[in-house]
C-alpha cells in the first residue's frame, strides 16, 4: 500500500513540474532534422540578452546539458547556431475570497463594520525564446518559447533554468507530420 501511495505522489509530482511551463513550438517542415549533429552558440545573440551574466551561464550551462544529453557534440564548425533570449512582466494578482468579518474597532465610524477581504500576490512571469539556426541555409529552422513564473531566489535559480530548458527542449527534435 505504502508503495502505490509513494508511486502516486512522484507521478504527481513529476506530472505538476512539467506543468510549470508553458511551451510552444514552430519549426520549418523541410528542415533536414536527422542531419544536425553539431551545435555552438550565437555569440553576438546572447550578448544580447537583457539579463545578468550569472544568468545568461545558466542557460548556456542548462542548453549545453540538454543537447549533449540528445546526442549532439558541441562544435566551433556547428551545423547549428543556438541562440536565446528573455522576457519578463511583473504580475499583481488580487483575489476576493468573499469572506465577509464582522468586527469592531477604531477608526471614522467607531461601531460594528462589515468587510471584504482581499489577498493580493505578485509574481514575476518570464518568457524563455531558443532559436536553433540551420548554419547552412543561415536560416532559423526551430523555435521553441517556454513561460512561467520565475524565482529570483539564488538557491532555486539553477532548478528553474533547467525546467525551463528542458521543458523547451523536450520537443526538439519536432515530430514532422508527412
Amino acid at each position: 500500500m505504502k508503495t502505490k501511495t509513494l508511486s502516486f505522489v512522484i507521478a504527481l509530482l513529476f506530472l505538476t513540474s512539467c506543468q510549470s511551463v508553458r511551451v510552444v513550438t514552430d519549426y520549418d517542415k523541410v528542415a533536414p532534422f536527422k542531419t544536425y549533429k553539431t551545435f555552438g552558440f550565437h555569440k553576438e545573440g546572447v550578448d544580447r540578452a537583457e539579463i545578468s551574466d550569472l544568468d545568461k551561464r545558466r542557460i548556456l550551462g542548462a542548453i549545453e546539458t540538454a543537447l549533449l544529453e540528445k546526442g549532439f557534440t558541441k562544435s566551433d564548425t556547428p551545423d547549428l547556431l543556438v541562440n536565446f533570449f528573455t522576457k519578463e512582466k511583473q504580475e499583481i494578482n488580487i483575489y476576493n475570497n468573499n469572506y465577509n468579518s464582522f468586527g469592531y474597532g477604531w477608526g471614522w465610524a467607531r461601531g460594528p463594520y462589515l468587510g471584504t477581504h482581499y489577498n493580493v500576490s505578485n509574481s514575476t512571469q518570464g518568457t524563455l525564446y531558443i532559436d536553433l539556426i540551420d548554419t547552412t541555409r543561415k536560416e532559423l529552422i526551430w523555435q521553441g518559447i517556454g513561460r512561467g513564473n520565475l524565482t529570483s531566489s539564488v538557491k532555486h535559480k539553477d532548478e528553474r533554468i533547467n525546467t525551463f530548458v528542458t521543458s523547451i527542449l523536450c520537443s526538439y527534435p519536432p515530430e514532422i507530420e508527412l
